[in-house]
């Protein structure tokens, strides 16, 4: 048997989503990491072919005793990615220490890694979104999820690594099986659910004076065009380095509501609602990946946009998880 694919936070949003990707191309000898809990993120792995399925820890003990099996490739999306998390000490040994022992285990199995980074770490933007490897230092995120995907970043590029490993930053991502996420959903599950229950959904109101309410701005991406970003560099000949995973055009939340509506057939109601203090001063009101680096790397294919990317979400999946 060839070396199995390694997908740690398999049963989560872009995780659950590679790997039906990768059994949709005949690829089932993959092991599966995550934490399934006592919740029904479990069922994210139904009719999904894999050879076995590890919780992090168990996986990280064998690695640590020199059982893990030999990998083709790793591909780590396994993190906390609530960015409201406090907990600082949690961030720091989930999302930073977890990847660089994982990382430093791949390179010495001389298999690729490609890791999930964040578009959180790029902070207010006030910096740009050029994913050089040289401008990191100048970049502030807003919270300690960005900071604990910051740090690996900092980290690889310190070491030499991004000759040999791939980090995507991946922007606001949205599609099916993200009903897990709690908070962390996308406006788009959120937004569904109010409008069926009762006829209209909420934004936030700005409280800057160049933004008007609702027009703050989001580079949204569907999930299988972010999954398919991933396996371009899952590919033995594909450039190392760290990648903005974003479709390179920010639209604002009206048009993302707009385009909900749209997807229902109904006539858009939309109010506004003011900021959360848990959100005052960290809240991002642009974001759009440059993505010259990323077609530097051999990745040509176009990006979904937002109307046919919201559109398909909500028919082909949240209608029919909704008997619709």
């Amino acid at each position: 048997m060839s070396h199995p694919i390694i997908i740690t936070g398999a049963a989560g949003f872009i995780g659950r989503n590679t790997v039906a990707a990768l059994n949709a191309r005949g690829d089932t000898n993959l092991v599966l990491v995550d934490q399934l809990g006592t919740d029904e993120k479990w069922r994210n792995l139904s009719g999904l072919e894999f050879e076995d399925l590890l919780a992090p820890a168990a996986f990280l003990a064998l690695v640590e005793s020199g059982r893990a099996p030999a990998p083709e490739a790793v591909i780590h999306l396994g993190a906390c990615s609530a960015t409201t998390e406090r907990d600082a000490d949690f961030l720091l040994e989930n999302n930073y220490r977890y990847t660089r022992r994982l990382c430093e285990w791949t390179l010495g199995q001389k298999a690729r890694f490609v890791y999930a980074s964040s578009a959180a770490t790029y902070g207010d933007g006030s910096h740009g979104y050029n994913d050089a490897e040289e401008t990191l230092s100048t970049l502030r995120p807003l919270n300690m999820y960005g900071q604990s995907k910051h740090l690996f970043d900092l980290w690889a590029r310190r070491h030499g690594l991004f000759d040999r490993i791939v980090g995507l930053k991946y922007f606001n991502v949205y599609g099916p099986f993200e009903d897990h996420k709690a908070d962390m959903r996308s406006l788009v599950h959120k937004a569904y659910g109010q409008i069926l229950a009762r006829g209209w959904i909420e934004l936030f109101q700005s409280d800057r004076p160049d933004y008007a309410h609702g027009e703050q701005k989001r580079d949204f991406i569907y999930v299988r065009d972010a999954v398919d970003v991933t396996l371009h560099f899952t590919k033995e000949r594909a450039k190392g380095g760290l990648f903005n995973c974003g479709t390179g055009q920010a639209r604002t939340w009206l048009d993302l509501a707009r385009a909900l509506f749209a997807a229902m057939g109904k006539t858009p109601d939309i109010r506004f609602i003011p900021m959360p203090p848990v959100l005052r001063g960290k809240y991002q009101y642009f974001t759009q990946a440059e993505t010259t680096k990323l077609r530097a790397a051999g990745y040509t294919k176009p990006f979904t946009p937002l109307e046919d990317g919201v559109r398909d979400y909500v028919q082909t999946h949240l209608a029919v998880q909704a008997g619709g």
